[in-house]
């Protein structure tokens, strides 16, 4: 992406549990996301990916602890954030407004006992206090319109829904205050084939539309391959490859990416084979 405006810039991140012995889960992590993007980030479970998320964000909590490194969020005002020196009332404002993030296992992100108008309304409540009843309801109707879901389920409650549903909630709760990153962790985990593409047509459908840049995380990097625009590979708490979804498709370059490409199986085909995912038979971006 020659000429690509960068909306995150994370420089040597390193980020360890203190326990006893204490494990390194991110060593000296540096990335880029640039705006309107889809960053891939691939890896086997324990690779620290979901650890690097939740440092981006900062929502690490004990026994998990940054030690080093750099996290600057470059707004569209122009000016630069400098995350990891956030606390108080400026992270709060900082966190959903600027940035966002899509949990694994919606289930367990909803509040059960609470229905969802009220868990949207509670993030207009915090931030945005000034914003009528009236404005909240319109607002949050149009965020189920565009995840695809029918705003008379406002009403509904958590265990009413279904796992995709839930999911598109989540989403939707990701988009309310109109952030510019939004970071997914394994948003299509636990959920049947069909309803994953449903998911991810809609992610790109709404990143193409309103513009936000994704840091996109899961273990399964022929879907990485198919939607992202560029690609890292972790592990062991480092990125070992970083390229274009194009090149980690052609010419992957570290053991590990050649590894991970080719344990997943050709529906058709000599055994070994590996064939790109999905429903598009269109060249890789």
């Amino acid at each position: 992406m020659s000429g690509a405006e960068a909306v995150l810039t994370a420089s040597g991140i390193s980020i360890e549990y203190e326990v006893d012995p204490p494990v390194k889960a991110v060593r000296d992590v540096s990335l880029t996301l640039n705006r309107g993007e889809i960053l891939g980030l691939a890896g086997e479970s324990g690779c620290g990916k979901t650890t690097l998320a939740y440092g981006l964000n900062r929502l690490l909590k004990a026994p998990a602890l940054m030690t080093s490194g750099t996290i600057v969020f470059h707004d569209r005002s122009g000016s630069d954030i400098d995350v990891a020196g956030l606390d108080g009332e400026g992270l709060r404002a900082f966190r959903w407004d600027k940035i966002s993030m899509v949990f694994q296992g919606a289930m367990n992100s909803l509040n059960p006992v609470i229905d969802v108008r009220a868990q949207i309304f509670d993030i207009f409540d915090t931030h945005r206090p000034g914003m009528s009843r009236r404005d909240k309801h319109r607002r949050a109707e149009e965020l189920l319109t565009l995840v695809g879901v029918d705003p008379a389920r406002l009403s509904s409650f958590p265990h009413e829904l279904s796992g995709g549903m839930r999911q598109r909630m989540m989403i939707a709760m990701a988009l309310a205050l109109d952030p510019q990153v939004m970071i997914m962790d394994e948003p299509t985990t636990a959920l049947d084939v069909v309803v994953q593409r449903g998911i991810i047509r809609e992610i790109m459908r709404l990143r193409e539309r309103l513009g936000f840049a994704v840091i996109f995380i899961t273990h399964d990097l022929p879907m990485l391959i198919e939607i992202s625009d560029r690609i890292a590979v972790m592990l062991e708490g480092r990125i070992v490859e970083e390229g274009t979804a194009e090149e980690i498709y052609r010419s992957p370059q570290h053991e590990y990416t050649k590894r991970l490409l080719s344990s997943f199986p050709s529906l058709t085909g000599a055994r070994g084979d590996f064939v790109r995912t999905g429903a598009s038979q269109e060249g890789v971006r």
